[in-house]
């Protein structure tokens, strides 16, 4: 063991980096983050200083510790328990539920490491870990992981994060502001409190709960921080009430394409200003109108270009007062929305938009789909059973094509939401969000190119250096452009003389569909137009 240790040294050796300014560099660079026209979004970092974690109040090194790394005191930069321990418990799931690495191993990566998934990056991290270990004490290693480490929302390191959620200093923080911040490092973008602070507040008593099994807590501490979670300062949500939907989840898109940057950062972005505006405008206009009388209180609305360019997103009704992104986060049944792929896989079969069916009560096993109305319009076209959102027809159709090549349709056109493989599928009934049932009607709309819907377009460093450039690249064609003509007129029938009739502009050509959930809780409509 000794000498495969001694070899991989060798090997290595010369790639070992200078640790003498790791102490001194700047540990949270500032990033701005601007709209297509180059006007500032969000402007966050900037200024942080490293703080030891002997400055820290002793229960945030305790979160972490006994959330990320219990045996940290007792290894020397590899954990073979824990790391046994974890493949045991992944084999037994037969997914990864535990991860293996230490803190100094993590600290490793985060420090020189790229984020490609390599069995040559791994035996690096093994060996840089086990090097920092011979080179720096374990409170050192720990202070700089506290000070390096991802928190979520464009913070680095526990100070950024800190002042960033809580408005003060990690110097000062509670038991319960520790527990939430240390259970951001199971996945920052998924638990950062500025996206779901239910969310971040469940993971943080699951910290609170390690701590007690640690031995860091009493089960009375315990229960009492449960029953004070932290909350967010109201610095926290301070973004522009529109825009904060959008930064928050470009936030989350920064460290796939650059990984961790000890540099300042611009990120240049597809949000259309004016666009964002008479979204965000026209949801909350219509939700004051007509909220009230028809018992809603949220929305969502997101518009891409063709080429999947994002070009608006509004989560929800206020972003000050609820940071939850119903345009990304929330699934819903789209009900009929979801009947144009049931029909775009009945054409790829071999239907026509003439094709005939007979709207007539069917029976099903048992299940007896009815329409909106509780009538029967007889024979009738797919093309008007589209328009009309005729619920029989549609579940003949998926009952002729079967779940099995509408799933693989809706896959193809980017949808990775659970869809249930049975015939209730045609009504929409499975839980999408509006983000990827939005997408999936970009290649009707843009003749019938796959594309993969993004936010940002360049990330260059503030002294000029290009980090990431987007591609043009697309996925090809998904959709023959006899289908994409036959769908088009169709959806376009939906609005011309359908269910989308209020969506029409005298201006210019508009296709789309209207859905509504099986309870009438959400409504929904996915359009486009000619240009």
């Amino acid at each position: 063991m000794g000498l495969a240790w001694a070899l991989l040294f060798l090997v290595l050796a010369p790639d070992l980096p200078d640790t003498s300014g790791l102490f001194h560099n700047s540990i949270n660079p500032e990033v701005i983050i601007l709209a297509r026209d180059g006007s500032a979004l969000s402007r966050t970092g900037g200024n942080a200083k490293i703080v030891a974690v002997e400055e820290l109040p002793i229960h945030l090194p305790q979160a972490v510790l006994a959330t990320e790394d219990r045996r940290f005191y007792r290894h020397f930069g590899m954990d073979v328990i824990g790391f046994a321990r974890a493949l045991l418990a992944n084999i037994r799931a037969e997914r990864i539920v535990q991860g293996g690495s230490t803190i100094t191993q993590q600290l490793a990566k985060n420090l020189w490491l790229t984020p490609e998934r390599s069995i040559i990056r791994k035996l690096k991290e093994l060996m840089l870990a086990i090097w920092l270990e011979a080179r720096l004490e374990k409170r050192e290693i720990l202070t700089l992981y506290l000070n390096r480490v991802y928190l979520g929302a464009g913070s680095f390191g526990v100070e950024a994060a800190s002042r960033r959620y809580f408005g003060k200093s990690a110097r000062h923080i509670t038991l319960s502001e520790a527990a939430l911040l240390a259970g951001l490092l199971k996945a920052p973008s998924r638990y950062a409190p500025t996206n779901d602070l239910p969310r971040a507040r469940r993971r943080a008593a699951e910290v609170i709960d390690n701590m007690v099994e640690a031995g860091f807590l009493k089960e009375r501490q315990a229960t009492a921080a449960k029953r004070a979670p932290a909350r967010l300062a109201k610095s926290a949500v301070s973004s522009g009430d529109g825009n904060g939907y959008f930064v928050d989840w470009i936030e989350t898109q920064i460290p796939l394409f650059v990984g961790r940057v000890d540099a300042g950062l611009i990120v240049e972005t597809t949000l259309d200003l004016a666009t964002q505006g008479f979204a965000e405008s026209s949801l909350v206009q219509t939700l004051k109108r007509h909220g009230k009388s028809r018992a809603v209180s949220q929305g969502a609305v997101i518009a891409f270009a063709p080429d999947g360019a994002v070009q608006a997103m509004v989560g929800g009704r206020s972003y000050k007062l609820s940071q939850f992104n119903r345009a990304l986060q929330a699934r819903r049944q789209p009900g009929s929305a979801f009947k144009a792929i049931v029909y775009l896989a009945g054409l790829e079969e071999g239907l026509r938009p003439n094709s005939t069916y007979k709207d007539a009560p069917i029976n099903i096993d048992g299940w007896r789909p009815k329409n909106f109305d509780g009538k029967y319009a007889g024979k009738v076209t797919i093309e008007r059973a589209l328009a009309k959102s005729i619920n029989t027809v549609a579940v003949k159709v998926a009952k002729r094509v079967g779940p099995k090549k509408i799933i693989a349709t809706a896959r193809r056109l980017g949808i990775t939401a659970p869809l249930s493989a049975d015939l209730s599928l045609a009504l929409g009934t499975s839980e999408v969000s509006l983000f990827e049932m939005s997408a999936a009607y970009i290649p009707l709309a843009n003749g019938g190119t796959g594309v993969f819907p993004y936010g940002i377009a360049r990330i260059r460093t503030t002294d000029g250096q290009v980090l990431y450039q987007r591609s043009a690249n697309s996925l090809g064609r998904l959709i023959e452009s006899q289908h994409v003509g036959q769908m088009n007129r169709m959806l376009s029938a939906a609005v011309t003389d359908g269910t989308g009739r209020r969506a029409r502009l005298k201006s210019r050509e508009v296709a789309g569909k209207t859905g509504t959930s099986q309870d009438y809780r959400d409504g929904w409509f996915i359009g486009y137009s000619a240009d």
